[in-house]
């Protein structure tokens, strides 16, 4: 007898209905709500991203600041805590870097003449990374040409999965092929996007060019790519480290569903808890997880929705939607009848 798969008896949807739920949020993002609202429009929906990113994108590296640090860091410049000064350096150089990635990804100016991305701006958003805690704490390694920005001029050993990043000779070439495939992934199919995203983000890691900081540029490339094409950026959360990891080992061996679908559920994520909420009017139908508060999770509202006792609709994914008068109006309901 085939063994159940024990995420979908937990209820959770499958790859193909997270792809799904993707294409058709993008599309409602679009035609619906004229897109994504610029940082000057929706600060505190942007901030919250920055911040988030920076924690759990650091944090992901082995950074111990929790987010009350990072946020009273960035926000006050208060280093609280006994942490090591490099901690603090990791934390500010990645939120300047992403800081700079959601700004030049709306407004790029004069860094790409064509298409989504260019050389410089990997190069730039590794050295807006790296350079303050290079300051202090460099690679050991590191060639007078090997800081922040440069390419490696180092061979790298074996990754604990076995795969081995290409000779340090070869690094020009290769990334500069990633940039040209990078740059197509406009004319992508709207349901082939998050393998697409998957890939590149996947090859970009195989590559490895710089010496040091691979993952946290990786993931500020992704999240440029993201932004240029009118989507909010993918944070990967420090507690799924470990099936982020396995991911890229099994994108390593040819297999990018895991990793598609990840990135598929942080884009969402992102595009539910921020963004929507954010932009939709009171009465209009959002996707339930935008509607859950500290006292109401997205899960009781799904269940107050199948029992009719939250007015609400089902979508052609198969998701619940209801709007906030409708949530308001039965959480009114719930204290009448206790």
């Amino acid at each position: 007898m085939a063994r159940p798969n024990k995420s979908r008896a937990r209820g959770r949807p499958s790859r193909a209905a997270v792809y799904e739920r993707l294409r058709l949020q993008v599309g409602e993002l679009r035609e619906r709500l004229g897109g994504l609202p610029l940082p000057a429009e929706a600060e505190g929906i942007w901030r919250g991203i920055w911040l988030e990113e920076a924690h759990h994108s650091t944090a992901i590296e082995g950074n111990t600041l929790v987010l009350r640090q990072v946020e009273q860091l960035l926000s006050e410049g208060r280093a609280v805590g006994n942490k090591e000064l490099r901690e603090y350096l990791e934390v500010r150089g990645y939120a300047t870097a992403a800081d700079w990635v959601y700004g030049r990804g709306i407004h790029p100016g004069d860094w790409v003449d064509d298409g989504l991305i260019s050389l410089s701006e990997v190069r730039h958003v590794h050295a807006l990374a790296m350079t303050p805690v290079w300051e202090v704490a460099p690679h050991p390694q590191a060639t007078e040409r090997e800081g922040p920005g440069s390419f490696r001029e180092h061979d790298i050993e074996k990754f604990p999965a076995g795969m081995r990043p290409p000779a340090w000779t070869e690094v020009p070439v290769l990334i500069r092929d990633w940039v040209t495939d990078a740059r197509a992934l406009g004319t992508v199919d709207e349901a082939k996007l998050a393998e697409a995203l998957a890939s590149l983000h996947a090859r970009f890691e195989q590559i490895h060019p710089f010496l040091d900081g691979n993952g946290r540029a990786g993931r500020l490339v992704l999240n440029l790519l993201l932004v240029r094409l009118g989507l909010p950026p993918a944070i990967v959360y420090k507690r799924d480290r470990s099936r982020y990891l396995a991911a890229l080992r099994r994108a390593d061996q040819g297999d990018l569903g895991p990793l598609g679908e990840l990135l598929a559920r942080a884009v969402l994520d992102n595009l539910y808890r921020f963004v929507v909420p954010a932009i939709a009017g009171p009465a209009r139908l959002v996707p339930l997880p935008a509607l859950e508060t500290d006292e109401l999770s997205a899960n009781a509202l799904r269940v107050a929705a199948t029992r009719g006792r939250l007015k609400a609709a089902k979508a052609a994914d198969g998701s619940w939607r209801s709007s906030r008068a409708w949530v308001e109006e039965y959480v009114a309901s719930r204290y009448k009848r206790g």
